[in-house]
């Protein structure tokens, strides 16, 4: 039951209250990358999502123009403005995904969307019942250190979120991300 159906209301409920209480943080941020080089506000990036289907994955822009898409470990060769170091410090430029999980891209928690090249993480997760899931916002990997992680310990995380999935995991994920986020910000 909560896997097919509360979890997409949850997703649903959530994400337009967390709009609406974080609008206008929001629109202050689009307000100042706007300013900062007259860019566009938003950066959107073709992300592998439930079942392998592509989407536009949606996040705050904190790299200049025409920077190139590259997976995050690849971090050296991409610049970020200096707004950018902030709201990715802080995970702000994240809040944008919530019009992802109101459109049903995405939900609140579950493996994070790869891009497109990362085809071994899509393999093991399609092998692993993990593709079968909505990516998240936050997710169990994530909580355990995603970005530094081999695709096969991440895809073992996401493996094991997907066979343990329940309104209780999902709780404890999302308690360990505001732990998490707590923590000293990484730098970028």
């Amino acid at each position: 039951m909560y896997r097919y159906f509360l979890k997409r209301f949850l997703d649903i409920l959530l994400s337009s209250m967390a709009l609406v209480v974080l609008s206008p943080i929001m629109l202050l941020v689009a307000l100042v990358i706007r300013l900062q080089d007259g860019g566009p506000v938003v950066f959107r990036q073709a992300r592998v999502g439930r079942d392998g289907r592509p989407f536009g994955f949606l996040k705050f822009r904190s790299m200049p123009v025409g920077t190139p898409n590259v997976v995050s470990t690849e971090r050296s060769l991409i610049r970020i403005t200096p707004f950018g170091r902030f709201i990715r410090r802080t995970s702000i430029d994240e809040l944008m995904q919530l019009f992802n999980i109101l459109k049903g891209d995405m939900s609140i928690v579950g493996p994070r969307p790869p891009i497109p090249t990362q085809e071994n993480l899509i393999q093991l997760r399609r092998e692993n019942g993990a593709l079968s899931l909505r990516p998240g916002l936050t997710g169990w990997a994530q909580v355990n250190s995603y970005d530094h992680m081999p695709e096969e310990v991440k895809a073992r995380f996401d493996g094991e979120y997907a066979a343990k999935l329940s309104i209780w995991f999902d709780m404890r994920i999302i308690l360990k991300t505001f732990l998490y986020l707590s923590k000293e910000p990484p730098t970028y």
